[in-house]
């Protein structure tokens, strides 16, 4: 009677520890964002210069939306081709908004400072903005329409014929059927 005691709890117990095991070991840029082709989250964000930009500031325009901290690798590898992009797109109808997390103030400064970046960048002082969006690891970016609809997300570093694509797209308020991936740093 013990031994069928045991059996049965361990054919509840195992199966149960493998689906564990098996979830903890996944990586998340292999979780697929339900953010897509829905509504963005609505923030307010305060800039490096001290003004304020929300959300709704930017309806009418496609956004280019990234997470980033300096002591990320894959973001110093794509913020010369994410500020070569800004300045093919910054008198159109697309904006472009950084937005740095868990950083200290001085170190992401001297980070826009070394790769001259000229684009609106924030810093997520609570981490509330990367929270509603879902950020795993960093660079994370999302490509907003003009409805403020996410169309776009990638994770991982990415390069100007992508940016441009997506831009693109989002600028005609098409929506990708899956995310893309990259080079990234977990921040978890």
């Amino acid at each position: 009677m013990a031994w069928r005691r045991v059996l049965i709890t361990l054919a509840v117990i195992l199966p149960l520890i493998g689906i564990l095991a098996y979830g903890f070991m996944r990586d998340p840029r292999y979780i697929n964002s339900p953010l897509i082709g829905r509504p963005a989250t609505p923030f307010t964000v305060t800039l490096f210069d001290g003004n304020k930009l929300t959300l709704a500031d930017l309806r009418g325009k496609a956004v280019f939306l990234n997470f980033w901290a300096s002591w990320c690798p894959p973001c110093r590898a794509e913020a010369r081709e994410l500020e070569a992009a800004w300045q093919r797109f910054k008198d159109s109808d697309v904006v472009f908004l950084g937005i740095d997390i868990q950083d200290t103030e001085e170190d992401a400064r001297a980070f826009l400072r070394e790769f001259n970046i000229t684009y609106p960048n924030g810093r997520d002082l609570s981490g509330k903005v990367a929270v509603d969006y879902g950020v795993w690891g960093i660079p994370e970016t999302f490509f907003l329409d003009a409805q403020g609809r996410i169309t776009y997300k990638h994770v991982g570093s990415l390069g100007s014929a992508l940016i441009i694509a997506k831009l693109d797209e989002a600028r005609r308020g098409i929506v990708s059927t899956k995310e893309g991936k990259g080079a990234y740093s977990s921040v978890r």
